[in-house]
């Protein structure tokens, strides 16, 4: 009987021993399908990211940072902007004291009136010469019409005492015939003496109205070299006049160079000024970051072969955990990094040891996802991620057959 009860006692036992296996084994397998399923639902969706994104964490907040300095030296006389003020394209910032470029001004104002009225002088006196000038040529011209007039006149008395000498010559030959009064004879050798007379002083007067013309062409020819010294003078004076101008234009730039404004929008930073100090040209006064930033990342050279520009990115901000910022690819720049750094590496050396190269990627983030509230300064880390997956494949090779279709039309 004690036997039995044991037996009995044992096989319950065993009974529920078995039962209890089984329902251990559903259970881990009831585990084991849910943590599959759990893997599938959460991992295909993680790996699909994870083959259609690229990431890096080498990539910080960029902006276009302008360094302000004088163009002229001088003591400080006001200091308009303090750290961090937001200021606008134009506004002032700080001032030189004026009063030495003022000073500069006025005189270059005075010698730029004193050579205007050389200018007007030199003017004067060349048109002056120029009236000289035409007096002389004037009085060429009438003497070479005398000149004229009086060869004309030595023509006619040669002609008239050639007459009067062959009128002699006959009335001889008769008078010693005895056929004319010795009064007519007289009269005919007075007449061949007077118009010798006159032909002697046409010949007189041609030369004199010859050497006056001679003079009158030697006096054109000094008042050309006056009127050329004079146009000379006239070029010289409008030279001077030019350079005067050019000092008072400078010497106004200098003056407006003392109101140091804002060349573009956007905050005052490392100010290191302050009134009454002596700056120097070039001396750094303070930047001003604009208000307009991007994202340069750089990824390793074996994550861009996918990478095109317009591809979204999401971008993850250290300072802001949870915040989702949204960008896309601007540009990828043509070169690593180190190509372009002070001393580019020398791989022709024969220490060579391959280096995965990084090449930055300019990130422009998008106006529209209404991230404008938070505060991005250059340098600040984020973590951008490219989604490679838009714009691949069949879409990318239509774009190429795109644009190489533009580019042959």
């Amino acid at each position: 009987m004690t036997n039995e009860k044991a037996t009995g006692t044992a096989g319950k036992k065993g009974f529920f021993a078995g039962r209890s296996a089984l329902g251990r084994r559903k259970t881990f397998g009831l585990i084991a399908v849910v943590a599959l399923v759990l893997c599938v639902v959460v991992g295909y969706p993680l790996y699909l990211r994870i083959i259609s994104h690229e990431s890096t964490d080498d990539a910080f907040v960029e902006a276009q940072v302008v360094s302000i300095s004088p163009r002229v030296a001088g003591h400080v006389a006001n200091v308009l902007v303090t750290d961090n003020q937001r200021v606008e394209k134009g506004d002032l910032l700080a001032e030189v004291d004026p009063r030495d470029f003022e000073v500069a001004l006025k005189i270059a104002e005075a010698k730029c009136a004193s050579a205007a009225a050389a200018m007007q002088e030199a003017e004067a006196i060349a048109s002056a010469a120029g009236k000289v000038m035409e007096q002389k040529r004037a009085a060429l011209s009438s003497y070479v019409a005398e000149l004229a007039q009086a060869r004309a006149g030595v023509a006619e008395f040669e002609a008239g005492n050639n007459r009067d000498k062959s009128d002699l010559e006959r009335m001889k030959k008769i008078a010693q015939a005895g056929a004319v009064s010795r009064q007519e004879y007289d009269h005919a050798r007075a007449q061949a003496a007077v118009s010798r007379a006159k032909l002697n002083s046409a010949h007189r007067l041609v030369e004199t109205q010859s050497a006056r013309t001679i003079q009158a062409q030697a006096a054109i020819g000094a008042a050309e070299d006056e009127l050329h010294q004079a146009q000379a003078q006239v070029e010289i004076k409008a030279a001077d006049l030019r350079e005067a101008e050019a000092e008072v234009e400078r010497a106004r730039l200098n003056l407006s160079y003392a109101h140091i404004t804002a060349p573009c929008s956007g905050y005052v930073t490392k100010k290191t000024v302050e009134p009454g100090a002596y700056v120097q040209v070039g001396q750094q006064l303070f930047a001003i970051v604009n208000s307009d930033v991007w994202v340069v990342a750089n990824f390793k050279e074996t994550q861009i072969s996918d990478m095109r520009p317009g591809q979204p990115v999401e971008i993850e901000v250290d300072a802001y955990p949870g915040v989702p910022f949204k960008g896309h690819v601007d540009s990828i720049q043509r070169g690593t990094g180190s190509r372009f750094t002070l001393l580019p590496p020398e791989n022709a050396t024969g220490n060579f040891i391959k280096v995965v190269q990084r090449v930055p990627v300019k990130i422009v983030l998008d106006a529209e996802a209404g991230n404008d509230g938070y505060l991005l300064a250059p340098g600040m880390s984020v973590v951008p991620s490219v989604d490679i997956s838009a714009g691949s494949g069949d879409e990318r090779m239509s774009a190429r057959s795109e644009q190489s279709g533009t580019a042959v039309r």
